[in-house]
């Protein structure tokens, strides 16, 4: 796949493609319409063409839209199906990171009942702040892939 058609899938375009991946079986235009949460047939269509244009998806012999090639979508990583942003899993990590440090100032204060450095609260705070905005991102990404989890 050229990374020229990886780069023209966003906006609408990356929703259909996004759309067609989830469901993975052959749809059509009105299918494509309700499940992108399009605005009408023709704008389905015309990312349908655009994505068949690319080489991501071809017609079949009933004229239904099937998967052809599952490309790489810059910023993105594909979890099973699903089309999820890369600050998803940075977000992930940090909250990860923050439970383990909160883990840790909890069995230092029980086992040892010793005072902690504030350097190590200041830390923790950061790196909380650093998974909330993270995750935040994230999932303003994702609505925009998958509008209809948006309502």
């Amino acid at each position: 796949m050229p990374e020229s058609a990886t780069d023209e899938l966003e906006g609408n375009a990356l929703s259909v493609y996004a759309y067609v991946v989830q469901v993975n079986k052959p749809v059509g235009v009105r299918e494509v319409t309700r499940g992108a949460n399009l605005s009408s047939s023709s704008v389905a269509s015309r990312h349908l063409q655009k994505l068949e244009s690319l080489g991501l998806l071809k017609k079949n012999e009933y004229g239904d839209f099937v998967l052809k090639e599952k490309a790489n979508v810059g910023g993105h990583v594909w979890v099973g199906r699903n089309l999820v942003p890369r600050l998803m899993l940075f977000a992930f990590f940090f909250i990860g990171a923050f439970g383990a440090e909160v883990s840790i100032i909890f069995l230092y204060y029980m086992l040892n009942n010793t005072f902690i450095e504030t350097s190590f609260f200041f830390l923790s705070g950061i790196t909380a702040l650093s998974g909330i905005l993270f995750l935040a991102e994230g999932l303003s990404l994702h609505k925009k892939v998958d509008p209809k989890k948006s309502d």
